[in-house]
C-alpha cells in the first residue's frame, strides 16, 4: 500500500462583519480565489513563472572577485592588440616622424612593458584606497601611488 502525503485542509470559517457593517461590504474568503474549482497551486504558479523567469542576481562584489581571479590565473595581454598598436603608432609619428616601421616583437614587448605597469599602479593604488578605510579607487589613490613609487612626472 503505498503512502500519500498528508495535507492540511483549508478553513472554512470566515470572519463576521463588524457590527454596523453591512454583510455585502465584506470580503467572503471563496470570492478571493480566481474561481472556486481552481486549485491552489494554479493560483501560484503565475507567481513561480515570474520567479523561475528572472534573471539570478549576484551579491555585490562577487562577480568582481570572480573576474579578479579569472586575470590572475590568466597570462594572455589584457589589453586588445590592434588599438594599442594604433596608439603607438600615433604617439611615434607625433615625436619621430621619420619612423614608421616597427617590428612586431618589439610592440608585443611594449604593450607587456605597459600592461606589467599599469597592473603594478592599479595594485599601489587600491593599497592606497585601503589604507584610507575606501574600497572605491579615487584619483587621489592614483596620484599618491605614482608619488610615492617615484612613477611619471616628479611633484
Amino acid at each position: 500500500m503505498a503512502r500519500t502525503k498528508q495535507r492540511a485542509h483549508r478553513s472554512t470559517y470566515r470572519k463576521r462583519p463588524a457590527a454596523g457593517a453591512h454583510p455585502s461590504t465584506s470580503t467572503p474568503q471563496s470570492s478571493k480565489r480566481t474561481s472556486p474549482r481552481t486549485p491552489p497551486t494554479a493560483a501560484r504558479s503565475s507567481r513561480g513563472d515570474e520567479q523561475a523567469r528572472k534573471k539570478r542576481r549576484n551579491r555585490p562584489g562577487t562577480v568582481a572577485l570572480r573576474e579578479i581571479r579569472k586575470y590572475q590565473k590568466s597570462w594572455n595581454l589584457l589589453i586588445p592588440a590592434a588599438p594599442f598598436i594604433r596608439i603607438v603608432r600615433e604617439i611615434t609619428y607625433n615625436y619621430a616622424p621619420s619612423i614608421a616601421r616597427w617590428q612586431a616583437e618589439a610592440l608585443v614587448a611594449l604593450q607587456e612593458a605597459a600592461e606589467d605597469y599599469l597592473v603594478q599602479l592599479f595594485e599601489e593604488a587600491m593599497l592606497c584606497a585601503i589604507h584610507a578605510k575606501r574600497v572605491t579607487l579615487m584619483k587621489k589613490d592614483f596620484e599618491l601611488a605614482r608619488r610615492i613609487g617615484g612613477k611619471g612626472q616628479p611633484w
